[in-house]
């Protein structure tokens, strides 16, 4: 029975760097017989242009009804005006909400081909893998109440509701545990304990997960200290997790320690390891149009699909040497770009990991 993925390309340059990732992806479709189907629909923005919301019941039903869903990005200015319950990003929060993809999985790992494009000094980043593990369907993103008004004296104000129950901790942390076991056998929990109570529940049921896992190493580490060993030791690190909020701002500064958020794909799974997979970057209206943007993440968010959804292990192990050949090769898009390499536009970087791949 053939594996049906669902393709959602949304807005910005989505469409732009979902296309390279559908050719890599049908490339690897043929040469390793997965019996892959593709079909195309609208998130965001762009479903907003075509159904009036950003994410349509029949949309949110056929998501439902496929092996895994390959995202581009979603948001732009044109949409900035809407009421905040029907702008774009609302219809991403619904489909991870409405799928369960609870389990944000966020690698950082630096190729050791673009040491000089991380931010910091090539001895601090070099051999970076770590693996962020976000909780991506709680927390103050979808917490209520949340309300903005004005009070009796004129004065606006607003707040959000960050909750979070035992049994969602429970099974993230679980996830962090698993992932951890099979990699370094490290894992940091990051919180803010020493203040919100949201994170003394949280640090209370990840130490009883921990029983369970004796061969893993388990530390806490609050927030903002953790997002400055980031950058002063990031190697410390193998597995974090961490809650919806810190994980969006942690993997984000981890991005920059690789070179260049561009290179960041992700995974959002359910418990069965259905999921959602896209690039951890935004829409980048700003150079939308003009083919310079990286598909690489994207291209590597296929990677993920075909490891956790499909379980196609080598194919998703070639794709990613597809991806280092190129960048041997001294390819480099904008971003990434320094000084004695080549640069080139969005669709002359996915031709090259096509014919890396080809030639595997």
């Amino acid at each position: 029975m053939s594996k049906q993925i669902l393709v959602l390309p949304g807005d910005g340059i989505g469409p732009e760097i979902v296309a390279e990732a559908v050719k890599v992806l049908q490339v690897a479709n043929d040469k390793f017989k997965l019996d892959i189907e593709l079909s195309f629909d609208e998130l965001g923005g762009a479903a907003i242009d075509k159904y009036g919301v950003p994410l349509a019941d029949a949309t949110l039903e056929r998501a439902r009804g496929v092996d895994a869903i390959l995202l581009g990005a979603v948001g732009g200015p044109k949409w900035d005006k809407l009421e905040p319950s029907i702008r774009p990003e609302r219809g991403l929060l619904k489909i991870r909400s409405q799928l369960g993809l609870f389990a944000n999985l966020r690698p950082a790992i630096l190729y050791s081909q673009l040491a000089d494009a991380s931010s910091l000094k090539p001895e601090v980043v070099s051999g970076l893998d770590i693996l962020i593990v976000r909780e991506l369907t709680g927390g103050i993103y979808f917490g209520q109440p949340r309300e903005s008004k004005v009070l009796e004296n004129g004065e606006r104000m607003a707040y959000d509701t960050l909750p979070y129950s035992e049994s969602e901790v429970r099974r993230i942390a679980r996830v962090g545990f698993d992932m951890a076991r099979v990699r370094g056998k490290k894992l940091c929990s990051v919180d803010k304990a020493n203040v919100l109570a949201s994170s003394q529940l949280w640090r209370a049921v990840v130490e009883e997960v921990a029983k369970d896992y004796p061969d893993v190493e388990l530390s806490h580490m609050y927030v903002d200290n953790a997002a400055m060993q980031l950058v002063r030791a990031p190697k410390q690190f193998d597995v974090m997790v961490t809650d919806n909020m810190f994980g969006d701002i942690l993997s984000d500064e981890a991005s920059m320690l690789t070179g260049s958020i561009g290179m960041l794909p992700s995974a959002s799974l359910d418990a069965n390891n259905k999921g959602m997979y896209e690039p951890c970057h935004g829409s980048a209206p700003d150079i939308a149009g003009q083919g310079v943007a990286n598909p690489l993440a994207t291209i590597l968010s296929v990677s993920m699909l075909l490891r956790y959804s499909f379980n196609q292990g080598a194919a998703a192990a070639a794709i990613e040497l597809a991806v280092s050949k190129v960048l041997d090769q001294g390819l480099r898009t904008g971003d990434i770009y320094s000084a004695g390499m080549t640069k080139v536009g969005t669709q002359a970087m996915g031709d090259a990991v096509v014919e890396a791949l080809r030639s595997l």
